[in-house]
């Protein structure tokens, strides 16, 4: 498996899982997709992710304070939070943009939006047109 392609996604929610992982896959990116906040500290300490998508609210730990923990380890790590109980104009949200997240997705999110996303967190990485 090609490791400059790998892409964590964290989120709680299954059908959001999926659907980031067919829209990564469309995009040539290899997405590996878990529930919670120990699978994804587990998992970032074998595989060397390029990108991570990071749900606010997990079952087991807040979203933000999973990625405070990450950035602690992997400095150099982007990372996207996405959310349906936020807005991108949420206090919350902009205190953390920059600092810890490239960007912030809401959700339902759609297949464009994914693709900027992406695009921001990995200039250098050539990624395939979507049909």
């Amino acid at each position: 498996m090609d490791e400059k392609l790998m892409v964590l996604i964290v989120d709680d929610e299954r059908d959001i899982c999926w659907a980031l992982e067919s829209i990564l896959r469309q995009m040539g990116l290899r997405p590996v997709s878990v529930t919670n906040a120990e699978m994804a500290l587990k998992h970032l300490q074998s595989i060397p992710f390029k990108l991570a998508f990071v749900d606010v609210k997990l079952p087991d730990m807040d979203g933000i304070k999973l990625a405070r923990l990450v950035r602690k380890t992997f400095p150099y790590l982007p990372m996207v939070l996405i959310s349906g109980y936020y807005y991108r104009d949420d206090p919350t949200i902009q205190e953390e943009l920059g600092k810890l997240f490239v960007d912030f997705i809401e959700k339902p999110f759609d297949i464009k939006e994914i693709r900027r996303v992406v695009q921001k967190a990995l200039p250098s990485i050539s990624i395939e047109k979507i049909p």
